[in-house]
């Protein structure tokens, strides 16, 4: 399993406009494609994604603590927010909620994008052994519950993750050369494949990670041409 980036995070949401717009306005981000059953939205297609399934409402947490935005001016960044209630923690990182149960985050780092991936957190009964398990599935150790793929992490936080029904958390993709291969590399390594996606833009294999969470492993078509 070798995963190239985090490219998306995808979303149960039941008013995607509502999120789309907040995104688009204040976060730097555009709308790279709408269909009826998602929004797509991001600062450049290539780079990390939001993407917004439909959804009937109420949508449950469940694993997804928040997602964090990497910023080269956090000052700047909060300004552009308006009066958008904001949480700052010990990380110096600031937090805030949407709508939903979405929690977004800005982190001041060095980028070359105006926002882009710093890190998405799940929660988890038992941080430092997702984390493990996680390496399993090609992520990059990068801590006692934190991995890493291609400078964006994915952290895991102390918590109750569930089972639920609704959750708003769709799935985690991170990009690949070749999802065929990553499909016979996960039946390989007997991990549950659960679905197998022939799209316009992409391939994509799912598979089921830890704690009920929901991994891609996406391959862009050469005929790709979202911006």
């Amino acid at each position: 399993m070798t995963p190239k980036t985090l490219d998306h995070v995808a979303l149960w949401v039941a008013d995607r406009d509502r999120i789309a717009d907040f995104v688009t306005t204040r976060l730097g981000m555009h709308v790279i494609d709408r269909t009826d059953a998602f929004t797509l939205v991001g600062a450049d297609a290539r780079r990390f994604k939001l993407t917004l399934f439909a959804a009937d409402p109420p949508r449950e947490r469940g694993a997804l603590a928040h997602v964090a935005l990497r910023v080269n001016d956090l000052g700047d960044a909060l300004g552009d927010l308006g009066e958008v209630s904001v949480d700052r923690r010990p990380d110096g990182g600031a937090y805030f909620d949407v709508a939903e149960g979405l929690r977004l985050g800005l982190v001041e780092a060095e980028t070359d994008l105006d926002y882009d991936l710093d890190h998405v957190a799940l929660f988890s009964a038992d941080p430092e052994a997702t984390a493990r398990a996680y390496e399993r599935l090609g992520f990059a150790g990068a801590g006692p519950a934190r991995v890493e793929v291609s400078g964006a992490f994915v952290q895991f936080e102390r918590g109750t993750p569930g089972n639920p029904e609704r959750p708003l958390l769709n799935h985690l993709a991170v990009l690949v050369d070749s999802a065929e291969r990553h499909r016979s590399e996960a039946e390989r390594l007997g991990i549950e494949v659960a679905d197998f996606v022939d799209a316009p833009n992409t391939l994509a294999v799912f598979v089921w990670g830890p704690e009920h969470v929901k991994v891609e492993y996406v391959e862009h078509k050469p005929t790709f041409s979202l911006v």
